[in-house]
């Protein structure tokens, strides 16, 4: 089974974090990388030139994401498309293990874990919001097992379940500061289209880069608000009452992260416990304001 690597960029001033992404991949031996470059003439360019034995490509589609990855996609005639960001390092046996699930024909996508590389930590950030830094966050599996979605920072997907669900939503993505879950929404999508499932492959690990200006309150609170926004606007695309599963079973686990962080604090075991706590609930309420604002937006529609 070929397989190929493929990762979307559109910013010239973070070529040297393409750069590295591109080493590492190649040093898991894929039979292809594929850089995709979202309407940016010069990071083509650069791209084009300093990556030797890399497919190059441009987005085919509307500036965003979605048509970035799906240029890649059509541009490899590989059985496995594996997905990376363009700000992942992947770590060492990522390639063999997140592949390896493959063998068994049921599965139609995986992905693995995601650790945050952090440029500064906010020390008020609690682990359950991970995944607003684009990491893996605590409740996930510990073994293989199956799962809803992944992730597309680390997802690999059959090729022909792929193009047959016809790839990522160019309508429905991230573009620029809006993010929208993309890849939750192409996991359903695929998955009903194939029957197949996915794996979540905790030990197929990447590192991803998390940029210290991304650290701040306001970063937090806008990311947790998109996200809200994201998960009613999915919910419109993908109908069915399991689509919203698994955000109801976290929102389930976020009082004992509160009473945690004010237990800490309490005790005297963490005085970062109660800023903690508060983020949570900071976070959830910025959620549920882009949830309210989504389903006015739906009923104006």
């Amino acid at each position: 089974m070929r397989h190929a690597v493929i990762l979307p960029a559109h910013d010239p001033a973070r070529f040297p974090e393409l750069q590295v992404a591109v080493a590492a991949a190649r040093a898991q031996h894929p039979d292809e990388v594929v850089v995709a470059v979202d309407h940016s003439p010069e990071l083509l360019a650069t791209a084009r030139r300093e990556l030797p034995d890399v497919t190059v490509v441009p987005n085919r589609y509307g500036r965003g994401v979605s048509g970035t990855r799906n240029s890649g996609a059509e541009a490899t005639d590989a059985d496995l498309l594996v997905f990376l960001d363009s700000d992942t390092i992947p770590q060492p046996g990522w390639l063999t293990t997140l592949t390896a699930v493959f063998a068994d024909p049921s599965v139609v996508g995986a992905g693995g874990g995601i650790d945050p590389l952090w440029e500064r930590r906010p020390s008020w950030l609690p682990d359950e919001f991970l995944w607003a830094y684009g990491a893996s966050h605590p409740g996930l599996p510990d073994t293989p097992s199956r799962v809803r979605n992944v992730w597309s920072a680390n997802m690999a997907v059959r090729a022909d379940a792929f193009a047959a669900a016809g790839g990522f939503r160019t309508d429905f993505g991230k573009v620029g500061g809006r993010s929208r879950p993309e890849d939750t929404e192409l996991c359903l999508r695929v998955a009903a289209h194939s029957g197949g499932a996915w794996l979540y492959v905790p030990q197929a690990r990447v590192y991803h880069r998390v940029p210290g200006r991304y650290s701040t309150l306001r970063y937090f609170l806008s990311r947790c608000y998109h996200e809200g926004r994201g998960k009613i606007a999915m919910r419109r695309l993908v109908p069915g009452r399991q689509t919203l599963g698994p955000e109801r079973s976290y929102l389930r686990s976020l009082p004992r992260a509160v009473g945690r962080g004010l237990a800490d604090a309490v005790a005297g075991r963490d005085r970062q416990g109660a800023q903690r706590a508060g983020a949570v609930l900071a976070g959830l309420a910025a959620a549920g304001a882009g949830a309210v604002v989504e389903l006015g937006a739906g009923v104006v529609a």
